[in-house]
């Protein structure tokens, strides 16, 4: 079976066949670090983790992208309320990002751009733009991008250009020329960030960046284009209205985005106060955890974050970990197995049935080389389920598993048993081995 993705902008599931055989290139919208990571952020990174890890999987060379944005006006912001300069502001977002990702599994991107390295290409597509007509200039705010001019505006987010134009729309600016119309260039305002440009100082705007950074990394067209279904409109779309018009190729072959998040059934927003980051997260479950959690759904679905649902997750995971544990290594790889893991993933990343695979696998009393596959499945899932755990077991417990041994050797199974309810209730399980008592947590 051949890998399947859906592509947003063709509305339809594609067979995925790269630009240059066996080697893909990606790139996916990386943080704004304006502040710790989130749920949210977790979900996307996870997603194209999996998506990059199942494609090396199936014998591609990846060249993974994913930039950093390091100024825009959520940082200026943020650095203005909190009185600290921009550049230690991000630099210490920036290592939070990291660090948390790396607790969930997602590995560092090949390149990771900061946008503020990059603003002489920004500044050069600009000019390329302007030659073309595309641009215009509302005085004392910035540069602007003429989208009337681009005959294709709204094809990824499937809307009619006619709609897009229109000015009808309350607080619209009275200067711009329509309604959708994004700024390229900001000039630069007392106390923000600037650098010189041929239209004087400023900065570059949001939508700019990405297009920069990817047409430098990576060349046009590429293959894979990444991120949240909230950037399909405008972020995406203006990518995409920028890099066509300045370059006359197309941008991106297959774009794919994940679903969102909600918080008990509400949509994840620091205003309503049910923002969950990372770290918070992390107090009280493993990060690998959050992974499980987050492979359990089809990654273009939104996932309802609640306290259950995380619980449920935890005892799931821990639950294949523990039936993991006891399996012995017969050095095989069972290929039907195998195959069905293979065939869930081509179908669009199909996490939860892949999932579904593995717990099948495991349950199968027949079922041979089942060690070999799952180190296969881990490739992609990378949920250390082959990791031994070391348990830090309570002093009480472990006076209780002692107690239970004395009473072993003395054949008082009636005693032993109690012991065992005991320590079972205080949360561990024992298991009598030929190599011992084997101790894990429930």
């Amino acid at each position: 079976m051949t890998l399947k993705l859906y592509n947003t902008l063709t509305r339809k599931k594609e067979n995925f066949k790269p630009i240059k055989k066996n080697s893909v290139r990606m790139y996916v919208c990386g943080p704004t670090v304006n502040d710790v990571p989130h749920l949210g952020h977790a979900r996307q990174q996870i997603t194209f983790d999996i998506l990059r890890k199942y494609l090396k999987f199936s014998g591609f060379e990846v060249k993974f992208v994913s930039n950093i944005t390091d100024i825009e006006d959520k940082i200026i912001n943020k650095a203005k309320e909190l009185g600290e300069d921009i550049k230690k502001l991000t630099e210490r977002n920036l290592k939070s990002h990291l660090e948390d990702y790396g607790k969930i599994g997602v590995d560092k991107p090949d390149v990771q751009p900061k946008a503020t390295e990059y603003v002489p290409e920004m500044i050069d597509l600009i000019k390329r733009l302007e030659q073309k007509g595309y641009t215009y200039v509302i005085k004392n705010d910035g540069v602007y991008y003429d989208v009337s001019k681009f005959k294709d505006y709204g094809k990824l987010s499937h809307q009619k250009t006619e709609d897009l134009i229109s000015l009808k729309k309350v607080n619209a600016k009275e200067d711009k020329k329509n309604k959708e119309d994004f700024v390229l260039w900001k000039f630069s305002k007392p106390n923000e960030p600037w650098w010189d440009s041929p239209w004087g100082k400023g900065r570059p705007g949001w939508h700019i960046e990405c297009s920069a950074m990817s047409e430098k990394i990576l060349g046009l067209p590429f293959d894979i284009h990444g991120g949240g279904q909230d950037l399909i409109f405008p972020h995406h779309e203006d990518e995409i209205a920028q890099s066509e018009a300045a370059t006359d190729k197309k941008f991106v072959n297959y774009w794919v985005h994940n679903g969102m998040v909600n918080v008990d059934n509400v949509k994840m927003s620091k205003s309503l106060g049910n923002f969950k980051t990372i770290r918070d997260l992390l107090k009280d479950y493993d990060g690998r955890v959050i992974r499980y959690f987050v492979i359990s759904s089809h990654y273009r679905k939104p996932v309802d974050f609640s306290k259950s649902t995380l619980d449920d997750a935890k005892n799931s995971y821990e639950r294949l970990k523990n039936i993991i544990s006891d399996l012995k290594d017969d050095k095989e790889v069972n290929t039907k197995y195998l195959k069905e893991f293979r065939d869930s993933m081509d179908d669009d990343l199909n996490t939860p049935e892949a999932l579904a695979v593995l717990w099948k696998l495991v349950r199968d009393k027949d079922a041979k080389g089942k060690i070999g596959t799952i180190k296969e499945i881990e490739k992609t899932f990378e949920l250390d389920l082959l990791k031994e755990e070391k348990i830090e077991i309570p002093i009480e417990v472990k006076k209780l598993i002692k107690e239970r041994e004395e009473m072993r050797k003395k054949k008082n199974w009636e005693e032993a048993d109690n012991l065992r309810r005991r320590i079972e209730k205080a949360g561990y399980s024992v298991d009598d081995t030929s190599e011992g008592t084997k101790v894990k947590k429930i």
